[in-house]
């Protein structure tokens, strides 16, 4: 089980750095955690956002291939029904050459009607297209229909659904799942089961909403309004281009305590300890690949998202490992 961080180079107005510096501290930011040993950097996508949000997560991803040496190198997720199969196809084999066979590729259907509009595809079918899209990717690089192949036969990929439907799909091309959920592993399984693969190949992700810190009760006051900012993008992103109507603004006071289910809150910020215990609550059962976190929460504080890192790449793993010994 590899514990990763996810970027999505989120430059927000009120916290705005020069967009070139942006990008070079970013990228030194993964050349540091690859130093730390983190398992794996992965890239996120989203267009049309008002703070930047990275559009382009092939492109970051063979630019950090380039500058580390260990950690995997993950899209989670790309939206495959915004490009040709063969571009998609093209591009991640030359990101998997590039970093020596270390691509993890996670798809998703995305969920923005302004986004679909840019790219001219059709938002109403998207879990139609993505199953589609999906697959073809899958069957040229089975078949060679495009050069040169990557160096992974082929790289592993996920699915990024969150709910039955697309968790089916997942398991009918045979992709990982990039949803930790005792409930939707159970129709990912059924899928396998659908698309002729062997249920014991099974295996699931996620992205997890927790920061580390050593304050927690310190670091929260000092997130919270970034936490907002994020939440109120996806919010209207959501609503925009459809007849949904605008959801109010959150403000970072807006935030509740987490559900008394157990299930995650928005963001929860915790001691690498108490993350541990919670991680090992959540995924206990399921095979496990990647646990992946934050790296920054839209332009958070530079010394929250230095402490994070390294609490992540340094402090946590060991104490999943010692967690899961308990069993």
């Amino acid at each position: 089980m590899e514990v990763g961080l996810l970027f999505d180079l989120r430059n927000p107005e009120p916290w705005q750095r020069p967009w070139a510096h942006h990008y070079a501290r970013s990228l030194e930011l993964c050349e540091e955690a690859d130093r730390r040993g983190v398992g794996g950097l992965w890239f996120t996508e989203h267009h049309l956002f008002e703070d930047g949000y990275l559009p382009q997560p092939l492109t970051m991803a063979a630019a950090v291939a380039a500058r580390t040496a260990r950690a995997r190198i993950g899209t989670a997720v790309m939206l495959p029904n915004l490009r040709h199969p063969a571009q998609i196809a093209e591009e991640a084999a030359v990101v998997d050459l590039i970093s020596g066979g270390r691509l993890e590729l996670g798809f998703g259907a995305g969920y923005g009607a302004l986004e679909y509009a840019l790219f001219g595809a059709d938002h109403g079918r998207r879990f139609r297209d993505v199953e589609r899209n999906i697959g073809e990717v899958l069957r040229l690089w089975r078949e060679a229909g495009v050069t040169p192949p990557p160096l992974q036969q082929p790289p592993p990929v996920w699915g990024g659904f969150y709910g039955p439907r697309g968790a089916g799909i997942a398991g009918r091309l045979g992709l990982g799942l990039l949803h930790i959920s005792p409930e939707m592993f159970e129709h990912y399984r059924a899928g396998l089961v659908e698309g002729g693969h062997d249920p014991a190949t099974a295996r699931v992700s996620d992205l997890l909403p927790v920061i580390l810190a050593d304050d927690p009760e310190a670091a929260w006051p000092r997130v919270a309004p970034h936490l907002a900012h994020q939440k109120n993008t996806y919010r209207r992103t959501w609503a925009a281009g459809t007849d949904r109507p605008q959801p109010p603004t959150l403000r970072a006071e807006d935030f509740p305590d987490r559900p008394a289910d157990g299930s995650w809150a928005m963001l929860e910020i915790l001691t690498p300890e108490d993350a541990a215990i919670r991680i090992h609550e959540k995924i206990r059962g399921l095979p496990v690949r990647h646990l992946i976190f934050w790296a920054s929460v839209a332009g958070m504080p530079d010394d929250l998202v230095a402490r994070n890192i390294e609490l992540i790449c340094e402090r946590l793993p060991g104490l999943l490992e010692k967690a899961a010994a308990g069993d």
